[in-house]
C-alpha cells in the first residue's frame, strides 16, 4: 500500500495480518449458507419480494468494509516527514556573549563569569517558547554561532560549546553589535532585539559601537546591554601552582558609559550585574520583551492517517443500520 500512497507506513503493521481472516469468513459463510429453501407453495413464493438476495449482498459489502476499515485504522497508517510553514507569537532574538579571557574571572563563585552566563542564557531560551534566536560570539572578532532559528536544542548545545580562547583576545563591541544586526536585518516582523552580555571595554575591530548602535536603530534594532562583573577587583586564574590555581586580582573596567549610550540609542536598556542572581532577574526583566507574529518552518515526522479508515468504518456502519431499518433479508 506504501506503493500506491508515496510516504505511507504503519505504526503497528502486524494488524495488517487480520485481513487474512476475512477470506476464511467468506469460505465459511458460503459454505454454511443452505443450497435450496424448502417451501410447500410455489405460487405463493412467486408472490414475495425479490429484493431479499440484493439486502443480503449489500449487508454484507458494508460488513466488509467495516471490518477492513477497523483493521487499516487498527495498524496506524502514517505519512512521511515534512515541512510545514506555521505562524507563531514571537520575536527575533540574537543572544550577542563575549567570549574574552576576563570573562574566565571567579567573581560569580562557584563559577566563572562565563559559565554562570552560559547558564542563565540557557534558561533564557528554555523559557522562550516561538522567538526566533540566534547566537553571536565575540572578542577580537564576532562569529554566527547559531542563526536565528526556533530549533531550541541546536542553540542550547551551541551556547554550551562557548569557552574562553575560541577566537583570539580583545573585545571588539562594535564588531558585535554589527554582525547581530546583519542577522536581524531580513528577519521577518518588526520586533528585532539584541542582548549583548560583556565584562569589558571596547579596544579591538574597526567598527565604533556607537556607531553600530546607530545603524541598528536605523534598522528598528533594540539593544539591551549587560556589565558583568562586581564593583573593584576579582579573581583571576593565571596558571596553576603546588597549591592548586593561582589567582591574580585585576580591575573590573566595564566601560559603562558607552554601553548605556548603545543601549539608549536604540530604546533599549543597560543592566550590571554584581552576581549570579542579578544576572538572573536581568534575563527574567528581558523576557518580559514584547511579541508579534512570527513566520517559522515545524518539522513534522510523521501524521496519524487513521481518520480515514475509520471513517470509513463508521460510514459503513451506519449504512448497513440504516439499510436493516429500511428492509433487512429474507429469513
Amino acid at each position: 500500500m506504501s506503493d500506491l500512497v508515496p510516504g505511507l507506513f504503519f505504526g503497528t503493521p502486524w494488524a495488517l495480518l487480520l485481513l487474512l481472516a476475512l477470506p476464511a469468513w467468506w469460505i465459511l459463510r458460503r459454505a454454511r449458507r443452505p443450497a435450496a429453501i424448502v417451501f410447500s407453495r410455489a405460487d405463493a413464493l412467486a408472490q414475495m419480494p425479490r429484493a431479499g438476495r440484493g439486502v443480503s449482498a449489500m449487508l454484507f459489502l458494508f460488513r466488509n468494509l467495516l471490518l477492513v476499515g477497523l483493521i487499516v485504522a487498527l495498524a496506524r497508517p502514517r505519512t512521511g516527514a515534512r515541512e510545514e510553514p506555521v505562524t507563531t507569537e514571537g520575536i527575533n532574538i540574537v543572544l550577542a556573549i563575549d567570549l574574552s579571557s576576563s570573562m574566565l574571572s571567579e567573581d560569580f563563585q562557584p563559577e566563572n563569569r562565563l559559565e554562570v552566563a552560559k547558564n542563565k542564557v540557557k534558561q533564557f531560551i528554555l523559557g522562550r517558547h516561538s522567538d526566533r534566536i540566534g547566537l553571536v560570539a565575540f572578542a577580537s572578532e564576532a562569529l554566527t554561532q547559531v542563526p536565528l532559528t526556533v530549533d531550541y536544542p541546536v542553540l542550547l548545545t551551541a551556547v554550551d560549546n562557548l569557552q574562553a580562547g575560541q577566537l583570539e583576545d580583545g573585545t571588539a563591541i562594535g564588531t558585535a553589535i554589527a554582525t547581530a544586526t546583519n542577522r536581524l536585518r531580513d528577519a521577518p516582523g518588526r520586533s528585532k532585539v539584541i542582548i549583548l552580555l560583556t565584562d569589558g571595554e571596547n579596544n579591538r575591530g574597526a567598527i565604533d559601537p556607537r556607531t553600530a548602535g546607530e545603524a541598528a536603530a536605523a534598522l528598528g534594532v533594540r539593544i539591551y546591554t549587560i556589565g558583568v562583573g562586581i564593583q573593584g577587583m576579582a579573581p583571576y586564574p593565571v596558571g596553576r601552582g603546588l597549591l592548586g590555581i593561582r589567582y591574580e586580582y585585576r580591575p573590573v573596567e566595564i566601560d559603562e558609559d558607552l554601553l548605556r549610550d548603545v543601549a539608549r540609542t536604540t530604546g533599549g536598556r543597560y543592566f550590571r550585574a554584581v552576581d549570579a542572581a542579578a544576572l538572573q532577574r536581568i534575563y527574567q526583566q528581558i523576557d518580559l520583551l514584547e511579541r508579534e507574529p512570527v513566520r517559522a518552518r515545524s518539522y513534522v515526522h510523521f501524521a496519524e492517517e487513521y481518520r480515514w479508515p475509520l471513517g470509513v468504518a463508521i460510514a459503513a456502519l451506519a449504512l448497513e443500520v440504516l439499510l436493516l431499518f429500511w428492509r433487512g433479508p429474507l429469513p
